[in-house]
């Protein structure tokens, strides 16, 4: 079954109310497992880890037997404070070894490596704007150690097409798995591939122990690169209509919350900075994903340029806006995002930021 993803808030908030945190918890990892569909909508700001921790308490769910599915659900904050710290457009921690080039890789583009849940994946990400989270994980691991890419251009080739995209959650996964924030590189081989997928591939590339994968050369399948051009193509300018006597709420990329600020009488703007999706573009699929989720904001009109223009145009007005690392030119009142825990500031591991964020929120 091809994942769906519902626009309207009445849809989200059904699907939020309907995650199973014991089935995920269980087999999350296989390709048709009980994950929740919710990265989207946690991604775009519609609802915050916030929302799924009193929803998940609202439901009468223990947190103390559904650990695991909080600190999966707090990764997501936890590769958000390491972007508040730190430069994530760069190796983290370690340089990344092995490189040899900083292209994409052609057969993985065109979904033809050869791994049948590998290509089958890239045709439905193309297609639906998802990928499986542990697939995700098996193209970085091909791109960035097999074919020995540098991570960046297929990361953001991957951010391009997700309706997730998530810059932290996405550049620092596959700094993981290339070993540039983390110790050592991730592999995984056919079998493994083939037990979470479902597949049954033989004699592949990937059919190899992990000690052999580790030592290989590039193989023929992967050694033609190329690179790709990711362009978001923006709507067209239109007037937008600010009354005066009234704020001007800022809706970006990062949020797109019905609740903000709600029940205020505001003029409510959808800013989309052409400097910024140059830095992170978008597929089409993904910039209609967003456009389609400000029909749950009322009255909420689309402004196409930079920050400095809106101001400049309307200098008299006061701007509030989310706090985002990648809006630190804005210029107004600052709203806190919305966290599942007060944990803030910079923590080498998960699972040091998890330590205290547990000690918060399980009690």
């Amino acid at each position: 079954m091809k994942p769906y993803f519902p626009t309207d808030y009445i849809s989200i908030l059904e699907r939020l109310s309907s995650v199973n945190p014991v089935a995920y918890c269980s087999n999350r990892n296989y390709i048709d497992g009980d994950v929740t569909f919710l990265s989207p909508y946690i991604s775009r700001g519609v609802i915050s880890t916030k929302d799924v921790l009193e929803n998940f308490r609202n439901r009468g769910l223990s947190p103390t037997e559904n650990e695991k599915f909080l600190q999966e659900l707090a990764w997501r904050d936890y590769w958000q404070r390491v972007w508040q710290e730190k430069n994530i457009d760069e190796d983290l921690k370690n340089e990344q070894q092995n490189v040899e080039h900083g292209d994409m890789i052609r057969t993985v583009n065109s979904a033809n490596a050869g791994i049948s849940a590998i290509d089958t994946a890239i045709h439905q990400l193309y297609e639906t704007g998802y990928m499986h989270n542990h697939l995700r994980m098996y193209v970085a691991s091909i791109c960035t150690n097999m074919a020995r890419a540098q991570w960046k251009a297929p990361a953001q080739w991957m951010y391009y097409h997700l309706l997730d995209a998530d810059w932290a959650s996405n550049a620092l996964s596959w700094q993981w798995v290339s070993g540039a924030n983390s110790n050592k590189k991730y592999f995984a081989n056919q079998e493994n591939i083939n037990r979470f997928c479902n597949s049954n591939d033989k004699h592949t590339f990937l059919d190899k122990s992990y000690d052999e994968l580790a030592r290989m050369e590039v193989p023929n399948v992967l050694k033609t690169t190329e690179k790709i051009e990711l362009k978001t193509v923006l709507p067209e300018k239109k007037e937008v209509v600010i009354i005066p006597e009234k704020a001007i709420v800022l809706y970006t990329w990062h949020n797109m919350d019905p609740k903000w600020r709600n029940g205020d009488d505001f003029n409510r703007i959808l800013i989309l900075e052409p400097s910024h999706f140059e830095k992170y573009p978008i597929s089409e699929k993904s910039l209609q994903f967003l456009i389609d989720l400000g029909q749950n904001i009322s009255n909420l009109q689309i402004f196409i340029g930079e920050f400095s223009e809106l101001q400049e145009k309307y200098p008299k007005q006061s701007y509030i806006f989310k706090e985002h690392p990648t809006n630190p030119h804005f210029q107004g009142t600052e709203d806190e995002r919305d966290w599942m825990s007060n944990v803030t500031g910079y923590f080498p591991s998960f699972f040091s930021f998890w330590k205290k964020v547990k000690k918060e929120i399980i009690q």
